[in-house]
């Protein structure tokens, strides 16, 4: 049981990096969406649906392959981290000098040919953030969780400061005082660029924090050790790839499969990918986890009560999953007004995408068989049946109902990967998870969503005592069914 606390102390700080980090960079978005058009946030929404794709490319999967062989007893952990992030330098360069080079024509194809320079940008950024993903890795691997979340927290606030100072104290600068020299380099021209660039330059920063973690390292390419990291690493590329497929893709297709003109398409991604944040306490909560479970899910693999922990684990992400999906859906009156009041035509959307985002969080808890059991090439096929599903209902159902057919596209694949992915798990790694909880917990948060929409629609309830009754029931039946048995246990 002390593995299981320290995995809540790990996931509490990192949770502290990401959620309160992460909402502080989400504060931005109403700083988007009340400077910005629904057309003019849709070109953010689509950079970042593509940066998606080529973040999981750029680090070959070499995070998990990292975590894999440090363990191993023929390895030792500095040769395996050496190996790994020479490869990843050279492949990222070889990325660097790619972009650089088509940079023209690709911002023809994307049909932003006055800004290339966008592309440029962008490549930089995902190259920094791949090369820092080793390093972050090793922080995990070593428990410095803390210095992982001040490094995390140190970049969001740069790039905070930078967005500020980009988008409200320089054009107000420019007004006041046009005449002053500072003001004289502002172009109001490049617009959502300056969102870019201060993405840049926080990541940048990220890095030169890092380089302690390169300092020490001598760069090699052994091929004794990178030959089996690679074997093991790359169809961890193929299962990101595929994810991403599933997070993404709605994004980077909805300005070509919408039925409109092209300001049209994109003034409907801006709306949904402003929508699409408000999912975002859930992303932050599967995230945090993620970061912690992964070297959870490793170092307590060879226990005798290691299958024991995972179905525990499991349970308890549910209960906090459906407890953050009522927190948000409960209280969307508040949460709204995270978004100009353009953007709040696609509400209907978020409740659909919580719950795809709860169902990713179970996938990732499910996903210990394959890493465990060494099948990730197995796992990959799960991934790649759900980018197809995804792929292919994006196609039918975005035409027809546009980016609510999205919504629902991502919902119906993760339950898919959940429900194969549990599948395979009872074959080659079973453990017992308590379904029957998983499903009456999922039932409860729907039943009292829908309470809740009934009261306020047919009894005109106050919205906050509707939602605060509905959160306090949640709690209380939580509590006595699996929190009291605990203390009881402990008590004892």
């Amino acid at each position: 049981m002390s593995s299981l606390r320290q995995l809540v102390s790990q996931t509490a700080i990192y949770g502290l990096s990401s959620i309160v980090g992460r909402f502080l960079n989400y504060l931005l978005v109403p700083l988007y969406t009340y400077t910005f058009s629904a057309g003019e946030y849709g070109v953010v929404s689509e950079f970042y649906a593509y940066a998606g794709f080529f973040a999981v490319l750029l680090v070959l999967g070499l995070e998990t392959g990292y975590f894999r062989f440090r363990q191993k007893p023929e390895f030792s952990g500095d040769e395996v981290y050496r190996s790994a992030l020479g490869f990843l330098l050279i492949a990222n360069l070889g990325f660097i000098a790619a972009i650089s080079y088509w940079q023209q024509p690709l911002a023809d194809w994307l049909q932003y040919p006055q800004h290339p320079e966008y592309l440029l940008w962008f490549g930089w950024i995902l190259a920094l953030d791949a090369l820092s993903a080793l390093p972050f890795a090793k922080l995990r691997a070593e428990n410095r969780a803390w210095r992982f979340a001040g490094i995390k927290m140190t970049e969001i606030f740069i790039a905070i400061a930078l967005n500020l100072l980009f988008l409200l104290a320089w054009p107000k600068l420019q007004t006041v005082w046009p005449t002053s020299e500072l003001a004289t380099y502002y172009d109001p021209q490049l617009g959502v660029g300056y969102i870019f660039l201060a993405n840049l330059a926080a990541s940048v920063s990220k890095l030169l924090l890092l380089l302690p973690q390169f300092r020490a390292v001598r760069f090699q390419l052994d091929p004794r050790v990178l030959v089996p990291i690679l074997r093991y690493s790359l169809p961890m590329v193929i299962i990101g790839f595929a994810g991403m497929v599933n997070e993404m893709l709605d994004r980077a297709i909805l300005k070509v499969l919408l039925p409109y003109d092209l300001t049209t398409n994109l003034k409907m991604l801006g709306i949904y990918g402003a929508c699409y944040k408000l999912s975002i306490l859930m992303s932050l909560f599967v995230q945090a986890f993620r970061y912690a479970g992964e070297p959870f899910f490793f170092s307590y693999a060879g226990r005798a009560d290691a299958k024991r922990a995972y179905a525990l684990v499991m349970q308890y992400f549910v209960i906090a999953g459906v407890f953050i999906f009522l927190l948000v859906m409960l209280f969307i009156d508040l949460f709204k007004y995270f978004i100009g009041e353009e953007f709040r035509a696609g509400l209907d959307v978020v409740p659909i995408l919580l719950m795809a985002n709860l169902l990713l969080g179970i996938y990732v808890n499910l996903s210990v068989w394959y890493k465990l059991s060494d099948r990730t090439g197995l796992g990959a096929w799960v991934s790649l049946t759900g980018a197809g599903v995804t792929t292919a209902l994006n196609i039918l159902w975005i035409p027809q109902w546009g980016y609510l057919g999205s919504a629902w596209a991502t919902l119906a694949c993760y339950f898919l990967m959940v429900v194969l992915s549990w599948l395979l798990g009872r074959r080659y790694y079973p453990v017992t998870y308590p379904i029957g909880k998983i499903i009456g917990y999922f039932g409860l948060g729907l039943a009292l969503y829908f309470a809740n929409r009934y009261c306020l629609a047919t009894y005109q309830w106050n919205v906050w005592l509707s939602g605060s009754l509905g959160l306090a029931i949640y709690i209380g039946i939580a509590a006595w069914l699996d929190v009291r048995p605990i203390l009881q246990k402990r008590s004892g």
